[in-house]
């Protein structure tokens, strides 16, 4: 069950940084060069690596690395809404 749910965490992290990409918000263009290498390629393997690392550790039994991704993905959820809604 823990994997399945980091899973769904990891679908809606990858869709709430597609749709800040694809907002143009103003704050994008004040990043940093590196986050958009291979046009914001890079942060999406980055973003895979996350979830691939949290869903290996939970299916070895390390439920804390679940819960520790569910808090990263509240925090991201957060932080699209903020940039999302124009609050930043």
């Amino acid at each position: 069950m823990g994997i399945v749910l980091t899973f769904l965490f990891g679908v809606a992290n990858f869709a709430m940084h597609k749709a800040v990409l694809e907002s143009r918000h103003p704050l994008l263009g004040q990043v940093p060069w590196f986050t958009h290498l291979l046009g914001g390629k890079a942060g999406f393997a980055t973003e895979f690596l996350l979830l691939l690392a949290a869903m290996l550790l939970v299916a070895e039994g390390y439920s804390a690395w679940g819960w520790a991704y569910f808090g990263y993905s509240v925090l991201n959820g957060v932080a699209a809404w903020l940039i999302l809604t124009r609050r930043v």
